[in-house]
């Protein structure tokens, strides 16, 4: 298998992505000429949770899917918990690094990654059934390219779900007809055009990606009708896989992530700002992956580079012969991992701290 989930064996899909790679490679080169240090902003000294000064370092890491050039590092406040990345990537390193990760190169990966998790999907949009069991409308913010939206229709029938995004995955998403409408563009912007326009909206991780999570809130809080509910999923920094398997936890997700809310915080602000919190899970949107992916990101850390376009040229024969012998090696260890992942944790992980997520269900008043 290719790291994009593809077989090894099509000449044709291989010799047409060596294209675009070296079509690509230029413009990456250029881009990353001055160094990668150029696409992050200032250090900040106190925590854009709670304003406190007390920060200490959680974690270093790198770019362990892409492997795009760049260093980063997450802080945590003392008093509130808050984990961000500081310093914070600027717009400019935030487009460099979202770059043929979700669309472009990425695009068909991340396509048949989402699209093979309708279960879980399915999963989310029963979560609302106990709060609205009809609710009219649906926005799905960070809907990415609608696969939730197109599940949650079999668990929905009659709501109408619309998607927003700030990726060109949302326009595939109506194209695919997974959305009925679809908004693309920073959802704060869009928010007071959409006023109390839905029955629900829902931000399945989505808020770590946010530069500003309480801003994201406050416009959900204006799209969201009265009486209607807020849906959030988000990884949990207060997961016991989190220090366990440090710079190899999958939530991490450096550089994309940028804000790790514990669920206290989260809670009180969704209270501050006129919602009642309904419901909180913790097992059921636990995604039973860490150990899977904690030995899939060592193995192709450890192993050479494949051909990407942010390399300066593309690998050797030996280095790419030497990739591939790594990665079958070490197969019957991702075989282990996947078993432990979902036969000995899945059925334990809230009650032994391993859940990876948390999900709120918050109602507006």
């Amino acid at each position: 298998m290719t790291d994009n989930g593809e077989p090894m064996t099509d000449p044709k899909k291989d010799t047409d992505r060596a294209a675009r790679i070296a079509a690509l490679r230029p413009a990456y080169q250029a881009d990353l000429a001055a160094g990668p240090d150029r696409f992050l902003g200032p250090r900040r000294t106190t925590c854009p949770w709670c304003s406190s000064a007390r920060l200490t370092t959680r974690l270093r890491t790198t770019d362990l899917l892409q492997h795009k050039p760049g260093r980063f590092t997450l802080d945590r406040c003392t008093d509130c918990g808050h984990t961000f990345q500081n310093p914070q990537l600027t717009t400019e390193g935030l487009e460099f690094y979202y770059r043929d990760f979700y669309d472009g190169l990425g695009e068909q990966r991340m396509s048949g990654t989402f699209g093979g998790r309708a279960a879980m999907y399915v999963g989310r949009a029963q979560a609302m059934l106990p709060h609205d069991p009809v609710p009219k409308k649906w926005l799905d913010v960070g809907t990415g390219h609608g696969h939730f939206c197109e599940a949650a229709r079999t668990v929905l029938p009659g709501t109408a779900f619309d998607g927003l995004d700030f990726t060109e995955g949302v326009d595939l998403a109506a194209r695919e007809g997974r959305v009925e409408q679809a908004y693309r563009g920073a959802f704060p912007d869009l928010a007071p055009d959409l006023t109390a326009h839905y029955d629900v909206v829902s931000m399945f991780h989505y808020l770590e990606h946010s530069t500003d999570p309480d801003r994201e809130l406050r416009a959900a809080r204006e799209v969201v009708r009265p009486g209607g509910h807020l849906l959030i999923e988000v990884p949990d920094p207060e997961s016991r896989y989190a220090r366990l398997l440090g710079r190899w936890w999958l939530p991490w997700l450096q550089p994309q992530h940028l804000h790790f809310m514990p669920v206290a915080n989260l809670r009180r602000r969704l209270t501050d700002l006129g919602f009642t919190v309904v419901a909180e899970q913790h097992a059921e949107p636990h995604d039973p992956v860490d150990l899977l992916a904690a030995v899939w990101l060592a193995l192709d850390n450890t192993a050479p580079r494949e051909d990407v376009p942010w390399l300066p040229e593309p690998p050797g024969r030996l280095r790419r012969a030497l990739r591939t012998a790594l990665l079958l090696g070490g197969v019957p260890a991702l075989a282990l991992a996947t078993l432990l992942d979902r036969l000995a944790v899945r059925p334990l992980s809230h009650r032994l701290g391993l859940a990876n997520a948390y999900r709120l269900i918050a109602r507006r008043m």
